[in-house]
């Protein structure tokens, strides 16, 4: 016994550290913000939310999850550019329910929604053209072919300058696919204008010298400095790979959100002590281990989403609240089952083996079961179900390691005897007066001829 008592100060001086952790992380306790606060969602900070419906019909459907994320990258870009706080940008690809791809934004802090369409900007697409001259009569005709090479395949655009001119010049480094077609495209165009154009409006038209490979080139000419750091800005911020469009925006104001996340963390400690409560009173001691693993469960799940971080919504919040009750599934049936050895006579600690033994079967398929629901709900699901399948998700995860690993050491090291008749009682039932041992069930066995 003295290996799981060793183990039990280990687990409770662990525990006290995450406690520790999570709320003395949360503030500095000078004005300074923590690097491990709880990252609020839009609904309880307050704030706007932008929806964009992103058209796709110019881009191959097996690209469209890698054009998304380049969306997502350069919108990302331009809302961190103007500074603000926190902000979260998130793609949802149509897939079962959902018909439309979807770029969210959420300005946290944002209350005024011109305000936070002016802090996303104008949406223009860009794309790289190919200079061609077609001759009508006696007069040269000069256009511009689409070469596939769009913003997309664009990583960045950076401002450089030449070591010996000191001439500005602006750096482009493309994607692997971008790479591969940049190549193509310049190897086979040396010599002819390779046209820049933003959201159809020419903004560089530079000349292929020669073919260009490793995804890397540079657009020179008589910039000025600030032309330069232009050409840059619209390159990296304004170039979007495909055309969006505004299609619903929202605004919470910060007092809705603070009732919010009042009531979410009302609503979590009612239902904690509510679960206490009863555990304590119907599986005694049992019941206040069960209690102990609880606290401990809640320390570590609010320590991990600071720590990933999860972005907490109220949804996210009502998952959590939700997987709290979840969390003493597995402690119930392991001490319901404990009950019945008891009942049927066996020694305390064989009762105590055969009860986790018997009952894991039923966690492991129960827990499986919620784990693979909240990976469908979090695959599928908009962004406020998936703040809600997330905190499911590790909630249940974490509630299998404290309800078979910690409860069961915590029992272990107390190494009480069955035959002290108080100890009966803290391992007996809920009201019931009578909790002597009861003959195990007779199996009938075929006779044998």
């Amino acid at each position: 016994m003295s290996f799981y008592r060793l183990w039990t100060v280990i687990i409770l001086i662990c525990a006290a550290l995450l406690g520790w952790f999570v709320v003395a992380s949360q503030s500095t306790g000078n004005g300074l913000v923590s690097d491990f606060p709880f990252k609020l969602g839009l609904d309880l900070a307050g704030g706007t939310e932008l929806t964009y419906s992103a058209d796709v019909s110019q881009v191959p459907p097996s690209q469209i999850p890698g054009a998304m994320e380049a969306l997502k990258g350069v919108i990302e870009r331009r809302v961190n550019l103007f500074g603000v706080s926190e902000p979260v940008v998130q793609t949802e690809i149509a897939g079962g329910l959902n018909t439309q791809n979807r770029l969210i934004v959420d300005l946290p802090g944002v209350t005024n929604v011109q305000d936070a369409i002016a802090q996303i900007g104008k949406t223009p697409t860009l794309d790289f053209r190919l200079a061609t001259s077609t001759k009508i009569g006696t007069t040269t005709i000069t256009g511009f072919i689409p070469t596939g090479l769009t913003g997309r395949f664009l990583t960045s655009a950076i401002l450089e300058f030449d070591n010996t001119t000191g001439q500005p010049y602006v750096g482009l480094q493309f994607n692997s696919q971008g790479a591969t077609l940049f190549d193509q495209i310049t190897k086979d165009n040396v010599g002819k204008v390779l046209g820049i154009f933003l959201d159809n409006s020419p903004i560089s038209e530079p000349v292929i010298d020669q073919e260009i490979s490793g995804g890397q080139a540079q657009i020179t000419g008589s910039f000025t400095v600030s032309q330069a750091q232009s050409l840059v800005q619209n390159l990296n911020y304004g170039a979007l790979p495909m055309p969006i469009t505004l299609e619903n925006t929202q605004t919470i104001g910060p007092s809705l959100g603070a009732s919010a996340m009042a009531a979410g963390v009302k609503a979590g400690i009612i239902g904690f002590f509510a679960i206490v409560i009863f555990l304590v009173l119907w599986y005694r001691l049992p019941g206040l281990i069960a209690s102990i693993a609880l606290t401990i469960y809640v320390a570590l799940s609010l320590a991990i989403f600071k720590l990933i971080p999860v972005t907490l919504t109220a949804a996210g919040l009502a998952g959590f609240v939700l997987s709290i009750g979840m969390a003493v599934d597995a402690n119930i049936l392991i001490f319901e089952r404990m009950k019945e050895e008891l009942r049927w006579g066996k020694p305390l600690v064989q009762a105590i083996h055969e009860g986790f033994h018997r009952a894991w079967l039923s966690i492991r398929d129960s827990n499986i079961s919620s784990i693979i629901t909240s990976l469908v709900l979090f695959w599928m699901g908009t962004s406020s179900v998936k703040g809600f399948a997330l905190t499911l998700g590790i909630g249940v995860v974490v509630s299998m390691l404290t309800a078979i690993t910690i409860s069961r050491t915590f029992l272990f090291a107390l190494s009480l005897v069955d035959k002290n008749p108080f100890i009966k009682f803290l391992f007996g039932c809920g009201f019931r007066k009578n909790n002597s041992p009861r003959p195990a069930p007779v199996v009938n066995q075929p006779n044998k001829s």
